[in-house]
């Protein structure tokens, strides 16, 4: 018997609403873990999050909702595949205004966010990106501070689906 009177073996499916909320990162890390062993022993875990970080770590298939609207559905790997293959994020070392004016055009590059001094450049694959980018910013005489190249995270397939990142929502996070 659990500490509920149920047999464990009886609970087929969970719902956790936010229940990372207000968690250190130990406890946090431990309840992951505990998650993890309800869903291999069969159990299946309704989760509902605004850690997408969390979803992406825990949840084998999503929705992404927005004003009450599912705008996206399915595996968190699938759903950023959607969005790009690679995310090649690059800094100059001055603001550049228009910086995303130099990569519109390339094939290759699917969706392009900018602000400031960075940019980033959602494309198809970035080894193929990387020396594009180089030969621009040589071209435009724009020295680099930084680049990195990531796949895409579920932050962005947000960004992309709603429009908006979460701290846009108005929501404490």
């Amino acid at each position: 018997m659990g500490r509920l009177g149920v047999k464990s073996q009886e609970v087929k499916v969970l719902f956790l609403d936010e229940p990372t909320t207000g968690l250190d990162p130990q406890n946090r890390a431990n309840l992951w873990e505990h998650i993890r062993k309800l869903k291999a022993a069969g159990m299946t875990v309704f989760l509902t999050t605004h850690y997408l970080e969390e979803a992406d770590e825990l949840c084998d298939r999503l929705c992404i909702m927005d004003k009450g609207v599912i705008v996206a559905e399915g595996t968190p790997l699938a759903l950023k595949r959607e969005i790009s293959g690679d995310v090649v994020l690059v800094k100059t070392k001055k603001v550049v205004e228009n910086i995303a004016n130099l990569f519109n055009g390339d094939e290759n590059v699917l969706n392009i966010r900018a602000e400031g001094e960075k940019v980033n450049l959602y494309v198809k694959d970035g080894t193929i990106a990387m020396s594009k980018i180089f030969d621009t910013l040589k071209t435009n005489d724009l020295e680099l501070e930084s680049v990195s190249l990531s796949q895409p995270s579920l932050d962005d397939v947000f960004l992309e689906k709603t429009g908006r990142a979460l701290r846009d929502t108005g929501k404490v996070v």
